[in-house]
């Protein structure tokens, strides 16, 4: 397949491109400077530019563009910026896409969709839930509307945090369990839904490559932990006690708004989709995930 690629510099841009192309798969990048090379095409999202010789015969388009969540605390403008960077570049490729007659459109999206289910388990059927994120994800993925009109098959990947032995959120985490600080978050009772990269770019891979899969796709393993079970399988993991519990009000009070969606709550979710059409999963359980990242 020709696929191509934008936000391919980050954790998981990185190491899909690499296993697509141990695949023999032919993989383009889409970058916001000048291109350096034949397998780069220039593109700028904010002023619906880019190259026209970019989709020229590609099979697909994989997005994965977007402001990092958790970089920095949520201000009006970062808010701003975290919807502007994923919603403007997906409207920008579903046309771009439709208009080169393109196939297959994967565009990511996130968990948070479905907003705190508390004990509920959500599968992708599950309607959009309440709080900044999940109007985010929500509108991310209603974005895609001109590929899907056109005939696109399109899905939306809703990921779980990726653990990964180098980069993304446990790099964060495995310097305070580190020193001892490691803990619970708030109460523990909330769900912490999560995937190993492995199979966050396998997952991806299938999805490209399954004509009968569109819509939706919640990419993350498949036996749900609460935030308590989370930290206990990674003070294992890692060989560290991890006995604080960090109250809600001093994670509010440090990290804002941020803390109250993605930290003290979260979807109890499962991969429905990917499970009923035969993907299976490398890392079955927390513990498996977390001593391939570890």
């Amino acid at each position: 397949m020709k696929i191509i690629i934008a936000g391919s510099s980050g954790l998981i841009g990185t190491a899909l491109v690499a296993a697509l192309r141990r695949d023999n798969h032919d993989v383009s990048r889409l970058v916001r400077r000048t291109a350096a090379g034949p397998d780069e095409y220039q593109w700028d999202p904010e002023q619906a530019s880019i190259d026209p010789a970019a989709l020229a015969g590609a099979d697909a388009v994989v997005n994965l563009c977007g402001v990092g969540i958790g970089d920095k605390r949520w201000s009006g403008a970062y808010k701003q910026a975290l919807r502007d960077s994923r919603i403007t570049s997906t409207d920008v490729l579903a046309n771009a896409v439709a208009d080169a007659g393109v196939s297959t459109m994967v565009n990511a999206s996130g968990v948070n969709f479905y907003g705190d289910t508390g004990d509920r388990v959500v599968d992708e059927h599950a309607p959009v839930g309440e709080g900044f994120l999940a109007t985010l994800c929500h509108d991310w993925e209603a974005a895609t509307a001109p590929a899907s009109a056109a005939g696109v098959r399109t899905a939306m990947v809703r990921s779980a945090p990726v653990f990964a032995r180098r980069g993304g959120m446990l790099d964060k985490l495995k310097l305070l369990y580190s020193v001892g600080l490691g803990g619970r978050l708030g109460s523990g009772r909330q769900y912490f839904p999560w995937i190993s990269l492995d199979d966050e770019i396998n997952a991806i891979k299938f999805v490209l490559t399954d004509d009968a899969i569109a819509g939706p796709v919640n990419l993350v393993g498949p036996a749900p932990v609460t935030n308590a079970q989370f930290n206990t399988a990674l003070g294992k993991a890692l060989h560290r006690p991890a006995p604080w519990v960090v109250p809600k009000f001093a994670l509010k009070a440090i990290i804002g708004e941020f803390a109250d969606e993605a930290i003290l709550s979260g979807p109890r979710a499962i991969p429905a989709v990917l499970e009923g059409a035969g993907f299976s999963f490398r890392h079955n359980t927390i513990g498996e995930a977390l001593d391939a990242a570890t």
